[in-house]
């Protein structure tokens, strides 16, 4: 039976990439793999077949002659096994596309790679500096690369050995069935090299904990839980693998006087009784300063007035907030017997004009009357 197309096979253009090539062959790999489709001759054939194309297609050398030549063209260019196909070519195949699934990290130099941690850092501003942006210096602790080895662990003077389990490639190869499994080399943790004198500054770890100082550029808006990313500013990479970043979390300090809500400002605003009953102007505080608030006559305590636009810009938003001013009548206390004596009249005064000076009331004392009639009190 005629071989089929490896590109059609792996269903592919002949322009393909190597990393659509390899993308196709590892979705196939995955669908038709035996261990998923036990007993079933059709997927495994289509398994191998896959196999074999791949095996052809990532050669840049064998993709050329088969190009150039059809099937003809690969007699001779190391395919062996049945059907043209060498189980240890598979091996390499699979190392090269489920690598980074079981191996953990990737490679370089012939050893794995391991990328730096993450790390987090909570930085509490005052509502003032979130608001209008700042730069502020941080002291992170975190696992640096050690200076006196450059990260190699060893001693200075020595270097690392080749590591005797995996030969100096980090990982090793574990055979179940007809699967074989790359993982992490055990001896050497995926190094490649193994260590006999370590260096004395880092015990052979290659990094050290150390403090470090950044300068972070908090952005004009910042609200609560909002993250800035340092990029490459987290943990050392393990075997020359790169750093992992920083990410820092905004958190607001409580303010005296206002509450934030996104772009807009809430605060409580004690008025006298005279003030609330006369009206009146009261000086009211902003974030841009002190402006006037002008307060009706008859103005209940609760009530709120909304200043446009003295709220706050978000960081990606241009609009400004609004600030919500929530009045509160404050009693008087500590009244003198003069005092007192003025406001006990003024209290009969205002009682004699009934719903007139008091409609709420007046309004709630009739309905407590209804409610009582209601229960047959």
């Amino acid at each position: 039976m005629a071989k089929r197309d490896y590109y059609e096979v792996l269903g592919v253009s002949k322009s393909a990439s190597a990393d659509e090539i390899k993308k196709a062959y590892r979705r196939l790999a995955m669908k038709h793999h035996p261990d998923r489709n036990k007993g079933e001759t059709e997927s495994e054939s289509k398994f191998k077949e896959a196999k074999e194309a791949y095996e052809v297609l990532r050669d840049s050398d064998k993709r050329a002659a088969y190009d150039r030549f059809g099937h003809d063209g690969l007699r001779g260019a190391g395919m062996g096994g049945p059907g043209g196909f060498s189980a240890e070519g598979f091996s390499d195949i699979f190392g090269d596309v489920f690598g980074d699934i079981f191996g953990g990290g990737g490679r370089r130099g012939g050893r794995q790679v391991f990328r730096g941690a993450d790390l987090g850092y909570e930085l509490r501003l005052d509502l003032e500096r979130a608001v209008r942006g700042d730069t502020v210096t941080i002291d992170v602790p975190s696992q640096v690369t050690c200076e006196v080895c450059d990260g190699s662990g060893a001693k200075k003077g020595t270097t690392p050995v080749q590591c005797s389990t995996c030969g100096g490639a980090g990982q090793v190869r574990m055979q179940q069935g007809f699967f074989s499994i790359q993982q992490t080399c055990p001896a050497c943790k995926g190094a490649g090299t193994m260590i006999s004198d370590p260096c004395e500054t880092c015990h052979g770890r290659g990094r050290v904990r150390k403090t470090r100082t950044l300068s972070v550029k908090v952005p004009a808006g910042v609200d609560d839980g909002d993250r800035i990313r340092l990029s490459g500013e987290g943990e050392a990479g393990r075997n020359g693998g790169p750093p992992g970043d920083l990410y820092v979390e905004i958190r607001l300090e409580p303010h005296k006087i206002f509450v934030r809500d996104g772009a807009d400002l809430s605060c409580e605003v004690p008025i006298s009784y005279a003030t609330a009953a006369l009206g009146g102007d009261v000086e009211l505080p902003t974030l841009d300063g002190n402006v006037s608030l002008k307060v009706p006559a008859g103005t209940q305590s609760g009530n709120v007035f909304r200043l446009r636009g003295k709220g706050v810009t978000m960081v990606r938003d241009p609009r400004k907030g609004d600030l919500f001013a929530k009045v509160a009548v404050e009693t008087p206390v500590n009244l003198t017997n003069e005092q007192k004596e003025l406001l006990s009249k003024f209290d009969t005064k205002v009682q004699k004009g009934g719903d007139k000076h008091s409609p709420r009331a007046d309004t709630w004392f009739d309905t407590v009357k209804r409610f009582f009639e209601r229960i047959g009190h």
